[in-house]
């Protein structure tokens, strides 16, 4: 592929994500209104402004921390104005998630709403938020309370911010939370096996609920280690820690990776379908830990075998095909199993992180 037709491919996608993040979830909004009873209202908020949001806007917002363009700018701007005048859902550890995107925004444009809005989110997640036993973040959604849950996903839809948070006010106490958060995820969440992270886990039953070493929320982690290293100033010991966290995952992602280049849904079981948001995760955060120094560079082929497979999977307008839908905690594996493709902005945005560190590497 010429570098002229990989910035048509990021042009492409680019306009698919900023066309489809205006979108709303309707089957989420059906599902909040007729099976949990909540009001037109509340549904719209929630379906409109939510963790599949929020990481569709940072792929954005990369896409202008590599080109310095202004219209991404604009862009998040005007989403966050038209989100802001629906008005926020109420706080839990997925709706924290768009959060991330502002704290950025706010560091190139300071704006007092914005500011009080991140305020109140970070002071909420540090006092007010649920945790479980040990303290930790209790992965409680719209849907579910997941009472002394811990989820992988938390990393990416609360954690990250928290630690921006920490960053742009001077919050010392945000950072050390933040960090405290990722300890105790790497504790009950890492399969010490392999390396890779489980689903979740549950301190009533004291167990990792099915085992299941899911893609998607593995590549949260993937991306979440080389962004969380970028964005706070780590101890010495934490930060070594961090990188041989990091190391051993992709060690045993290269293991499992497909001849296609893609992962399965389910890593370790090859009867479970090959999913492309989960291989754009993993392909963005090996190829900038490669980029940053934390992963050694006997991994490039793996990153670019992903890189290619991902390029493979979005169609000509722009879309990443062959997305899993959100996906709860399962009690068993065939749960992974049996959930559903379908366009996700957080599979555009994975498609967009992934065709922008495409960028960084031939830039070397």
């Amino acid at each position: 592929m010429t570098q002229q037709q990989y910035f048509e491919v990021i042009e492409k996608v680019e306009k698919n994500l900023n066309d489809f993040l205006y979108s709303s979830d309707d089957r989420y909004r059906k599902h909040l209104v007729d099976s949990l009873g909540w009001t037109p209202v509340q549904a719209k908020r929630f379906s409109c402004w939510d963790w599949t949001h929020g990481v569709g806007l940072y792929g954005i917002y990369k896409l202008y921390q590599y080109t310095n363009n202004e219209k991404h700018l604009d862009y998040i701007e005007a989403w966050l104005k038209d989100r802001m005048e629906i008005g926020l859902p109420e706080k839990n550890v997925n709706t924290v998630a768009p959060l991330l995107t502002m704290a950025c925004v706010y560091e190139h444009r300071p704006n007092q709403e914005y500011e009080a809005i991140m305020r109140e989110w970070a002071e909420w997640i540090m006092h007010d938020m649920k945790r479980t036993k040990e303290e930790g973040l209790q992965h409680c959604h719209a849907e579910l309370e997941n009472n002394q849950e811990l989820w992988d996903d938390t990393l990416l839809m609360t954690v990250l911010f928290l630690a921006k948070a920490g960053k742009v006010f001077g919050r010392q106490d945000y950072t050390e939370e933040a960090i405290y958060q990722f300890l105790i995820h790497v504790k009950y969440l890492t399969n010490t096996k392999t390396g890779l992270w489980y689903h979740g886990w549950t301190f009533e039953e004291r167990n990792n609920f099915a085992g299941a070493l899911w893609g998607r929320g593995n590549c949260w982690v993937t991306i979440f280690i080389p962004e969380f290293l970028e964005i706070v100033e780590l101890p010495p010991s934490i930060r070594k820690y961090a990188i041989y966290v990091l190391q051993g995952q992709v060690k045993a992602l290269e293991q499992y990776q497909a001849s296609s280049g893609m992962w399965h849904t389910l890593i370790d079981d090859d009867t479970s379908y090959l999913e492309s948001s989960c291989t754009a995760g993993f392909c963005y955060g090996i190829l900038k830990g490669i980029r940053k120094g934390y992963i050694d560079r006997e991994y490039e082929e793996c990153g670019r075998k992903a890189l290619e497979a991902v390029l493979e999977k979005i169609s000509p307008e722009g879309e990443l095909m062959e997305v899993s839908y959100g996906t709860n905690v399962g009690r068993t594996l065939e749960h992974y199993k049996e959930i559903p493709m379908s366009k996700m902005h957080y599979g555009q945005a994975l498609a967009m992180l992934v065709l922008i560190e495409g960028l960084e590497e031939h830039a070397e």
